[in-house]
């Protein structure tokens, strides 16, 4: 049986580093065939697996510079159906690439919004009046390298060797233990683990809405590892809450705090427990 892992693409982009090592670990542990496929954002890899063109899909949530992948949270909210079956943590090295001779012949950067945050003071420093410019990914700006003198566009070495373009510099990244957080996720239902991640949103925005839901996780000793706020869509003021729990959701404590807080929640949706595999 081959599986299929989506993941943002295309080919040496920094999911897909993260994509070829659970591809490893499963193919060790299970022995079966892997065959990686590309999308063209963080928002079609999900789709791709909640529609079952795919059986598991690696997205990125979390980066230890500039935080949050909102992409990533919004559309795991929007689905609803997809369980985390793990987490990875990917160290980030981004380099600059280019066909230029020098900084100075540069005149553009491309790359993905959180690379071009992750470098926002080597940047400013190196390149203080070239125009930043997002793409989808790391390696779909590198398109744009190849024939130009001019443009730069900020991926791994890795992607650099794959399409044997120069590098400038490395590593450009503003802090050097910079890494980025990675789910796994799939249609089936997840395992045990120690973490469990969870959204939910509350009925009103009113006085202790958000403190009652809190209260019940300090009551039985549960740690909250990340709690953050996202937009709901629905109206300016109206929110969503994301938490990631130091504890697994399969134990009773944690299945009695989550269905107390059910009664103070609109909705609330259970993304799963897992655990966490360190790639370093």
């Amino acid at each position: 049986m081959t599986v299929s892992i989506a993941h943002l693409g295309p080919s040496g982009t920094y999911a897909e580093a993260a994509a070829l090592a659970y591809a490893q670990s499963l193919t060790q542990n299970t022995g079966e065939e892997v065959m990686l496929c590309p999308c063209s954002s963080i928002s079609q890899t999900l789709w791709t697996v909640a529609k079952g063109d795919a059986q598991i899909g690696v997205v990125p949530v979390e980066n230890s510079i500039e935080g949050s992948v909102s992409m990533t949270l919004d559309t795991l909210w929007q689905i609803g159906s997809l369980q985390i079956q793990q987490a990875l943590i990917l160290p980030i090295a981004h380099a600059l690439i280019s066909q230029a001779q020098n900084f100075e012949q540069i005149q553009v950067v491309y790359s993905h919004p959180q690379a071009l945050a992750q470098c926002q003071g080597w940047l400013e420093k190196s390149l203080p009046d070239v125009p930043l410019i997002a793409k989808n990914s790391t390696t779909e700006a590198l398109q744009l390298v190849r024939d130009e003198t001019h443009v730069a566009a900020i991926a791994s070495l890795r992607a650099a060797e794959l399409y044997q373009l120069p590098v400038l510099a490395h590593p450009i990244n503003d802090y050097s233990d910079n890494c980025t957080r990675f789910w796994v996720v799939s249609l089936q239902p997840s395992g045990p683990g120690k973490y469990t991640s969870l959204g939910f949103s509350v009925p009103a925005n009113v006085p202790g809405a958000l403190a009652k839901p809190l209260t019940i996780f300090a009551e039985r000793g549960i740690n909250l590892s990340r709690i953050e706020s996202r937009p709901s869509k629905r109206s300016l003021g109206d929110y969503l809450f994301f938490m990631d729990l130091e504890a697994d959701s399969h134990e009773q404590s944690v299945q009695s705090a989550l269905a107390e807080l059910r009664s103070f929640t609109e909705t609330l949706k259970i993304f799963g427990s897992y655990t966490l595999l360190n790639l370093n």
